[in-house]
């Protein structure tokens, strides 16, 4: 037979935009009943955004489903001022009681005292493989020994679970969202919290807070570098970063082609009027080589990474190949876009990952 706290765990994962703790913990799921496979409840929502309301009950509807629910009917209120009021008392008592931790706790993420390295990866444009860079330079990273993590900060257009052939979600502990662990990487995505091809439709602000909340609201553990794959362009989450990590590191992913280049010289650009760092350029889809005889056809042009470089002051970190991980779906360790070491892209992004850590290691912490 269900119970009420069966469907509250079902949806205990789910985040407020505002107060960035879950909904089940801020007891924004009121007055359930729970009869003969037939559940209704009451959603408080925190924000009046008919786009999340509406996501919400998409969501919570298929958690219900999920757990043999025939039926589900929600209604959905704001909160009033004294809800609002115990919930900032909630997230006030919260923090203090993370902040009275043991010793042994690991200091804020965002704080450069923590020993932190940041690597931001950016695209002028979509489509140029800055996903496909982002997650396989941390694998590379981590099969070199270093404790990696990685945000999916691309928040309307995240793939990196997927890429990774990850198909678990995280859990919490603690009151803190644990990140999933993939080849020595801890990743949390976007693609965690909402259904498969459920659109994201927020606004700036809450795409600023559930960023901030990726830092603060996962218990990441000790780590060496944390990479962020970036949503394209110059837009709202680029800028967040930009501001809440200011001793973040950039790296430019381009194709050979003179356009890409041309329009991710502005991502760039953006990075150095920040006062951020740019470690370097990846030129992606640099050629394709032949299986059988090894030449090398050129097929989105040359130079586009070498100019880009040059424009930007910088050096050309790598050339990646045009191609897919040759994996095997059978294969424990499966997954679309994770290229295997002994592999020559793998090589390739092993030898990208050393040049990474030559740079920032014999630097320290900005």
């Amino acid at each position: 037979m269900l119970t009420r706290e069966q469907l509250l765990a079902s949806v205990q994962h789910l985040i407020d935009p505002v107060f960035g703790l879950p909904l089940t913990d801020l007891k924004f799921v009121r007055d359930m009943m729970v009869k003969e496979n037939q559940v209704s409840a009451t959603l408080l929502l925190s924000a009046e955004d008919e786009a999340y309301k509406d996501e919400l009950q998409r969501v919570i509807t298929e958690a219900f489903t999920g757990e043999g629910v025939a039926s589900v009917h929600l209604r959905f209120r704001p909160i009033s001022d004294y809800e609002r009021s115990e919930a900032a008392r909630l997230v006030q008592e919260t923090g203090a009681a993370q902040q009275a931790a043991p010793a042994e706790q690991a200091p804020n993420l965002l704080d450069a005292a923590s020993g932190v390295q940041f690597i931001a990866i950016a695209s002028g444009k979509g489509g140029v493989g800055k996903s496909t860079v982002t997650v396989n330079l941390a694998v590379a990273l981590a099969r070199l020994g270093k404790r990696v993590g990685l945000v999916d900060a691309d928040i309307y257009g995240f793939s990196v679970p997927d890429m990774m052939g990850i198909e678990e979600r995280p859990q919490m502990a603690n009151n803190r969202i644990v990140p999933v662990e993939r080849f020595g990487v801890k990743v949390i995505s976007m693609g965690f919290f909402v259904e498969e091809n459920t659109p994201v439709i927020w606004r700036g602000p809450m795409l600023g807070k559930m960023l901030r909340n990726f830092f603060n609201e996962v218990a990441w553990g000790e780590l060496d570098y944390l990479l962020l794959d970036l949503p394209p362009g110059t837009g709202d989450v680029a800028l967040d970063v930009h501001q809440m990590i200011p001793q973040s590191k950039e790296i430019i992913v381009t194709t050979p082609h003179a356009t890409a280049a041309f329009v991710a010289a502005r991502a760039g650009a953006m990075a150095l009027h920040t006062e951020h760092e740019i470690l370097g350029i990846v030129e992606n889809m640099s050629y394709y080589a032949c299986s059988h005889c090894g030449e090398k056809d050129y097929v989105f042009g040359r130079g586009g990474g070498a100019k880009l470089a040059e424009e930007l002051h910088s050096s050309l970190l790598a050339q990646i190949p045009l191609g897919v991980p040759d994996n095997h779906v059978a294969e424990p360790d499966y997954s679309p876009s994770v290229y295997k070491a002994d592999s020559e892209t793998g090589q390739i992004y092993t030898d990208l990952a050393k040049q990474i850590i030559s740079r920032l290691d014999n630097k320290g912490p900005a």
